[in-house]
């Protein structure tokens, strides 16, 4: 486990977070944009996850494909598909690339609502397998 590579994942998911809870803040939120850094967020903290445990990983947006390289390291990881986290998915392409794509500020709220609950459940299994993300994640508290 590189203890450095899993960090700079993490704070680059955290990145992610800021700008999509920025973003979501602003009257003239840009939804497509909040959507895919929930998508991004998501990704990296399962990246980070695999990275910790020493696993290969594809180079992918398919948050299922990633989940599902981390349930064979930690069954709990199920619950992920329970919340359908791969519905972020589509987010990494759709949202730069489909000139169409204007999600409603709902979709985008709850897309970034789905990321945070998913990511923060990836933190948690981190801490208990004994990765201190101490200085690493900012609450969200001191934005």
């Amino acid at each position: 486990m590189n203890e450095h590579t899993v960090r700079q994942w993490l704070r680059k998911a955290e990145n992610d977070r800021k700008i999509a809870r920025r973003e979501l803040a602003r009257p003239d939120a840009i939804t497509d944009a909040v959507c895919f850094h929930a998508q991004q967020y998501c990704e990296k903290y399962l990246k980070a996850f695999l990275i910790y445990h020493g696993a290969e990983y594809p180079k992918t947006h398919d948050l299922s494909r990633l989940i599902e390289l981390c349930v064979r390291i930690d069954d709990q990881f199920h619950i992920l598909h329970e919340w359908q986290v791969h519905r972020l998915t589509r987010y990494a392409t759709v949202a730069r690339y489909d000139v169409v794509f204007f999600p409603s500020l709902e979709e985008a709220q709850a897309a970034l609502e789905l990321a945070e609950k998913a990511s923060d459940f990836v933190r948690q299994r981190l801490l208990e397998k004994g990765f201190d993300t101490e200085g690493t994640i900012e609450s969200s508290e001191t934005e």
